[in-house]
């Protein structure tokens, strides 16, 4: 590979769909950063859109839609929409695979991902794979059985054919299971783009809080790992000890609507009802005023990979509440941008009572928040270091 012609990257994501979270998305803004710097991307997806019954995507299918410098190819979920896998899309990948110097492939235990990984094996194409948390051990015990049925009998040996695998953080590297093999690690933690903001205030105006209420911010996939059975009993804790506040939770789960209004109903049976606002899944201007205007961002979460909601928060000035299995939280501690502890409830009571009582701490700790994620997690940044990361696999 000569150095005046581009890197050809393939990125391999089952779905870039809003319903599944930031880890997808993160796809979108790393592939934007590469091509801004000179790489060629080109990123293979599906239709999927949810797996519990909504309709695909509505996006033109096996043709290059151009987005932010680069391609994305969508194709047709086929068979089993609901484990988003798609027969089109490996056969494009093989016959393609050799177009290409590297592919980053998104997600372990995902068929598609699991098959494309085989693909590139067979094509002798490096790749490189992206966990998205699945190797921790605390999500490794949901379908235990099955899961390690698939990972030794698939996930192995991708894992072994692999040039590296992407890990998001340092803690997240330290505690994954790898199945016995011994494929070098490469941590490279997640971007966050600046946000244009709306004025200050704008999005607590727009839900009518009060001004003299801090503002405690839930914004994430509601779901049982993000740690809501902690901090829902955590905030009647301080209603009782007559700490004022007001609490939004901003966030949806498509997947598992169910316990989506389990913890709506929870909420408006409690004496939390009168000081909740329930958003629903935000975005734009809402999503980022509510992140500027929040006094505290809280995400007490039993693991998190890398927590990009948290980074988001952080840039925009707004001090953290976290437990330390969200795996930047050393980051976090040691810039002093929060207030990290253990995933109990008398110890995230704690915390957010001295948060909330210490208006200058906040500002201090807002501060150093937005110092650190603008110096670690920009986009520019992350896509130097991977920049440099492909082509330490295709020297060697």
């Amino acid at each position: 590979m000569t150095n005046d012609k581009p890197l050809k990257i393939l990125q391999i994501v089952p779905s870039i769909s809003l319903v599944y979270g930031g880890p997808s998305q993160m796809v979108q803004g790393l592939s934007a950063a590469l091509a801004a710097q000179g790489v060629e991307v080109t990123v293979l997806t599906t239709d999927a859109n949810g797996d519990a019954g909504q309709p695909p995507l509505d996006v033109p299918l096996e043709q290059p839609v151009e987005q932010d410098g680069y391609q994305v190819w969508y194709f047709r979920c086929s068979p089993f929409r609901r484990y988003k896998f798609s027969w089109p899309l490996l056969r494009w990948l093989r016959q393609h695979s050799r177009e290409f110097d590297l592919a980053h492939i998104h997600a372990l235990f995902s068929p598609v991902s699991t098959a494309a990984a085989m693909v590139a094996r067979n094509q002798r194409l490096p790749y490189i794979l992206r966990p998205l948390g699945t190797l921790d051990p605390a999500d490794l015990r949901k379908k235990r059985s099955l899961k390690q049925i698939y990972g030794l009998l698939l996930e192995r040996g991708n894992l072994a054919g692999a040039a590296g695998i992407h890990f998001t953080s340092v803690q997240e590297a330290k505690i994954s299971e790898r199945f016995g093999t011994q494929t070098p690690d490469l941590v490279i933690p997640l971007g966050v783009n600046l946000p244009v903001f709306p004025p200050k205030g704008q999005a607590k105006s727009e839900l009518n809080i009060p001004d003299d209420r801090p503002l405690v911010l839930f914004m994430s996939r509601i779901e049982p790992k993000k740690g809501l059975n902690l901090l829902l009993p955590a905030l009647e804790r301080l209603l009782v000890e007559g700490i004022n506040f007001q609490f939004v939770l901003a966030g949806t789960n498509p997947q598992d609507p169910d316990y989506e209004r389990q913890i709506a109903q929870q909420i408006k049976a409690s004496p939390l009802s009168s000081y909740t606002k329930i958003t629903g899944f935000v975005r734009g201007e809402l999503k980022a005023g509510l992140l500027q205007d929040a006094d505290l961002f809280v995400l007490p979460s039993y693991y998190e990979n890398f927590g990009i909601a948290v980074a988001e928060a952080m840039v925009a000035g707004t001090p953290v509440v976290i437990s330390d299995q969200v795996h930047i939280w050393q980051d976090i501690r040691d810039a002093e941008a929060g207030w990290v502890g253990p995933c109990e409830v008398n110890a995230l009571t704690q915390l957010l009572q001295v948060a909330l009582q210490d208006v200058k701490e906040r500002q201090q700790r807002g501060n150093n928040a937005h110092q650190l994620a603008v110096a670690n997690y920009s986009w520019e940044a992350i896509a130097q270091q991977m920049i440099q990361a492909y082509q330490r696999i295709l020297i060697s």
